[in-house]
């Protein structure tokens, strides 16, 4: 028997998701918040950020191809620059969003490796 039942991993990475994405996006609006990590630090946080969103995605819908995570997860992160063009003190970046990339690609593995523990896919 599996320590988590993937409908119960599925449901929590959905979950998940759906809160760290708004978290993005709210805690993007906060005054401040395009200054709390300086260069280079930042494009790490963006790989970490949008390579976590990647590997929940890959969890919450085991059977999505890995094309479709990427995918999703650029679309995110290119609309969450686009947001930023609308805040003060915030601008949008294509290096940004090219760190995004990387973190969608990188989570890769993980979602391969995870998927064949608990979905035994």
């Amino acid at each position: 028997m599996p320590l988590i039942k993937p409908n119960v991993l599925r449901n929590c990475a959905l979950i998940s998701l759906i809160i760290f994405v708004a978290c993005l996006f709210i805690g993007g609006e906060q005054p401040g918040a395009g200054s709390i990590f300086p260069p280079p630090w930042d494009k790490l946080a963006h790989i970490i950020a949008y390579g976590s969103i990647g590997v929940l995605l890959g969890l919450a819908f085991p059977n999505c191809n890995l094309y479709w995570i990427i995918i999703v997860v650029v679309v995110i992160g290119g609309a969450d620059e686009v947001h930023q063009i609308f805040l003060p003190g915030r601008q949008a970046g294509l290096d940004d969003w090219a760190a995004d990339w990387v973190g969608a690609v990188f989570s890769l593995p993980s979602v391969i490796y995870l998927r064949r523990i608990f979905y035994s896919v």
